[in-house]
């Protein structure tokens, strides 16, 4: 039977994780190149010029053009949280990494946080996720093990080695 490449491709190990996001200041390079890879853009005007700027330690950016100021954190999953950036980061690869659906009880207890922080972070994160996966759509030949989706399926057409195949049919 040949390799299932899906299921073996390379991924990020927790050490790896921790390695490259376990502070709270790579965190936050990361989060800044992943936002502004080409610098910052000012969301209102979308000029490039900025000061940048720190209160309570925290960083703004300042657009020279229309003088809007905004952080790291605004307009984004982040805004108007406490926690620090890493615990939102590895609550991503905790969801990302899991074969299952996470619950929030058990990612209250991964992270150290209280249940409704836990459940917020989970609701918010997956509502982005979704919300970025909305227009793609499934298309063609579509397999799935049966023993996933064998009870929510009606009249499911089994073949020979025990996956169901499902056709998909785009704007159905």
């Amino acid at each position: 039977m040949a390799m299932n490449r899906v299921q073996f491709q390379p991924g990020l190990s927790l050490p790896a994780f921790l390695a490259e996001y376990g502070s709270e200041g790579q965190c936050e390079g990361a989060l800044e190149a992943a936002r502004w890879p080409d610098g910052f853009v000012c969301p209102r005007c979308a000029g490039k010029g900025c000061s940048k700027f720190y209160r309570h330690r925290q960083a703004y950016w300042q657009c020279s053009q229309c003088r809007h100021q905004s952080s790291l954190r605004s307009g984004t999953v982040f805004e108007h949280s406490r926690l620090p950036l890493r615990t939102w980061l590895l609550a991503m690869y905790l969801l990302g990494q899991s074969k299952t659906n996470l619950s929030a009880l058990e990612l209250m207890r991964h992270l150290g946080v209280s249940y409704p922080a836990a459940w917020r972070m989970k609701h918010k994160l997956m509502q982005a996720m979704d919300e970025r996966e909305a227009g793609r759509k499934l298309g063609g030949l579509v397999d799935a093990n049966d023993g996933d989706w064998a009870e929510s399926l009606t009249a499911p057409c089994e073949t020979a080695d025990g996956a169901l195949q499902l056709l998909a049919h785009i704007g159905q």
